[in-house]
């Protein structure tokens, strides 16, 4: 009879076998790992080589000075190099245009003297140590003294190693003349822009306004609503011109064709249609999604349309053919939001996964995928005539320079779910949240000169105040903003504005440019 293996349940296996490896391991927890000369040769030298080459010439081994002669020595800029107290067994050269110590700076006495050359393992000293005795100015006059003779030398001084400058240490009663690091950069001063105010309010739709776009003409507009329906309105005067009916379900996308006179949309009832703005009627629909379509962007050199959905997907669509050229797949959750480009990479698509990923359009593969965001990426927007983007999170707005998305800066500040994202040429970044405040930034120096908070329709419940969708008209004097409290906003500098009446409030932040 063969008796039966005792069962355990996988949490006793996996402590089991924790318990194991903390036993095997526990006995070198404490233990310093062994030095390898051979490395750390390398590695001093790569580190004296890197941080200390610009410096390197100063001091000379007096033994290399004998070889060649004490009189009449030359260094590589041409100048004369004098021995340090010739009085006494004197160690190091030390270059420059006069006699030192004569020159700026404090004799080398025998407290002074700077330590002979260390050997290959050890760590290079570039520090004049002081004793405690020596008076601090004479340490200053010491530290002025290194700089008077990089000038002497012929060496501007920025050319030292960036981020490094000579500096005075303090630390228990020794004075060092050390590299220390220079202070952050600030951030520059902003270039000034009118503020922006509210100077029309239209309303029609019955629901939520969803999405925005203006056509290339500039004549007019076009929304997408939560009430199905998608309306077309004069953009002078802000009157309705159309209503087109025939989605089913909250319309989440609309953009208007530069190269045809079609209107594209899609929805929440997964479907993508192709409307022919001389008849106003449907004459194509796009099957593919699996579930609500969220976006949607017309590529502006090819017939092409991609589109993003929250079926982790974003298509690749031939405008003509009705065919999906690609199903772009790599995202975890839903994909919020698509651009496209005519340059490299020409797809970017940021998703719910927390992740923006730029797409070979040829491929229809990844190209880089940027993680740096740690909440959903629901707004992604390219700057007209800058090659960078940016991106909306409730973390932070994040710069990225393309094409490989290299991180540039964040624009913090707008603590709220961003869900949309607009820029214009001037530099003006306009970032709309479901609380229904906007900021307005600087789009080189990150600054934020300006926040709103429009009041809510009459009617409408105070909670009910949310942006989700902005543009720019195509003159970009105006702003328009498609609102939850089913109203679309215009808004427009103000021309009265000026930099004396509405000055920058701008102070000299120190940048923190962090990676994530």
């Amino acid at each position: 009879m063969v008796e039966e293996v005792q069962k355990h349940s996988v949490h006793t296996l996996v402590f089991r076998s924790l318990k194991r490896t903390h036993d095997m391991f526990v006995a070198d927890n404490a233990k310093p790992i062994p030095l390898d000369e051979k490395s750390h040769k390398v590695k001093m030298a790569v580190k004296l080589r890197t941080e200390y080459e610009s410096v390197l010439h100063m001091p000379v081994p007096k033994e290399n000075a004998r070889e060649k002669g004490s009189q009449g020595l030359l260094d590589s800029y041409g100048h004369k190099q004098y021995l340090t107290n010739s009085g006494e067994d004197s160690e190091y050269l030390i270059t420059g245009t006069h006699p030192y110590p004569p020159g700026p700076g404090v004799a080398l006495t025998a407290d002074t003297k700077i330590q002979r050359m260390p050997s290959e393992s050890a760590a290079q000293s570039l520090a004049v140590a002081l004793p405690p005795s020596q008076s601090k100015m004479e340490a200053n006059r010491t530290a002025a003294g290194v700089g008077d003779i990089y000038r002497h030398a012929g060496i501007p001084e920025r050319s030292q190693p960036p981020g490094l400058t000579m500096a005075m240490m303090e630390a228990g009663g020794n004075k060092n003349s050390a590299l220390m690091a220079k202070k952050a950069a600030t951030m520059p001063k902003p270039q000034w822009h009118p503020p922006w105010k509210l100077y029309r309010v239209i309303s029609g739709h019955l629901g939520w306004v969803r999405c925005i776009a203006v056509e290339p003409g500039n004549q007019w507009f076009v929304t997408g609503s939560a009430d199905r329906t998608i309306k077309i309105w004069d953009l002078a005067s802000g009157k309705l011109k159309l209503s087109l009916t025939g989605h089913i379900s909250t319309v989440r996308g609309v953009i208007v064709s530069a190269r045809s006179p079609y209107l594209f949309s899609c929805g929440e009832d997964k479907q993508v249609k192709c409307w022919d703005l001389e008849y106003n009627k449907v004459i194509r629909h796009y099957h593919g999604h699996l579930s609500a379509v969220y976006g949607l962007d017309l590529h502006p050199t090819i017939d092409v349309l991609v589109t993003c959905s929250r079926d982790s997907t974003a298509r690749i669509w031939d405008v003509r053919t009705k065919a999906s050229v690609h199903t772009l797949t790599g995202h975890t959750n839903a994909v919020a939001t698509v651009k496209c480009q005519a340059a490299e990479p020409q797809i970017i698509t940021g998703s719910h996964d927390t992740t923006i990923r730029l797409w070979d359009l040829v491929a229809g593969k990844t190209r880089v995928t940027l993680t740096n965001h740690k909440k959903s990426v629901r707004a992604v927007v390219l700057h007209p005539r800058q090659y960078t983007f940016a991106s909306g999170s409730p973390d932070n707005i994040k710069q990225w320079k393309f094409p490989d998305g290299n991180f540039i800066q964040n624009l913090s500040g707008h603590n709220a779910i961003i869900n949309t994202l607009a820029v214009n040429s001037d530099g003006v970044l306009v970032s709309g949240a479901d609380n229904g405040t906007m900021h307005l930034w600087d789009w080189r120096t990150g600054y934020n000169f300006q926040r709103v908070h429009a009041a809510v329709q009459p009617g409408s419940l105070d909670s009910e105040s949310g942006i989700f969708a902005c543009a720019f008209d195509q003159s970009e004097s105006r702003l328009l903003t498609a609102e939850a409290d089913k109203t679309i906003k215009v808004y427009r500098e103000d021309d009265t504005a000026t930099e004396e009446t509405h000055p920058v409030s701008w102070k000299p932040e120190i940048i923190k440019r962090k990676r994530f």
